[in-house]
């Protein structure tokens, strides 16, 4: 059986309409603080095929360019904090940034699209400065949870906000 993403479409094309999903009761039953396994359940519509259940992603954005006046940074992040409301936690420098914020989606593919547009489609808006996306890293919960309990990987997202590096 081959699984193909809603509003996808075939690999030689130019661009891919993604579609954007909600919660909904997927996550309802989260009662051991999110560190259960998210199955990504396939779940049947009336037209027989079959979507998969939304799940959570970790995505670390990080982006690099021209230095830039510390201040001029902060605003914009905290921009773009309002303007995106699931961003955990900035940390930036005069000449680089890290954005860090879960993601909820269907599979990697659309958690990573989402993430490679969040700093262009805001750049205006918050007046981010011009710089070039330079790292993208994007984990499911599970291995988010695990990296962490091992002692390794990111950091947990605290304290919540805005910071320097």
């Amino acid at each position: 059986m081959r699984r193909v993403r809603q509003g996808a479409t075939s690999r030689g094309s130019a661009e891919r309409a993604l579609t954007s999903v909600a919660a909904g009761a997927t996550y309802a039953g989260d009662t051991h603080g999110g560190h259960e396994r998210e199955t990504g359940d396939q779940t049947g519509t009336k037209d027989g095929d079959s979507t998969q259940a939304p799940r959570l992603w970790h995505v670390t954005l990080s982006v690099s360019g021209a230095r830039t006046p510390l201040q001029e940074i902060r605003r914009g992040l905290e921009q773009l904090a309002h303007d995106h409301p699931f961003l955990l936690t900035s940390r930036y420098a005069h000449d680089h940034a890290e954005i860090r914020y879960w993601e909820e989606a269907r599979d990697l593919h659309d958690a990573a699209a989402v993430a490679l547009r969040l700093w262009g489609e805001h750049r205006q808006t918050a007046k981010l400065p011009p710089w070039e996306i330079v790292g993208l890293e994007v984990i499911d919960r599970d291995t988010y949870h695990q990296r962490i309990a091992e002692g390794y990987g990111p950091l947990p997202a605290t304290p919540v906000g805005v910071h320097p590096f």
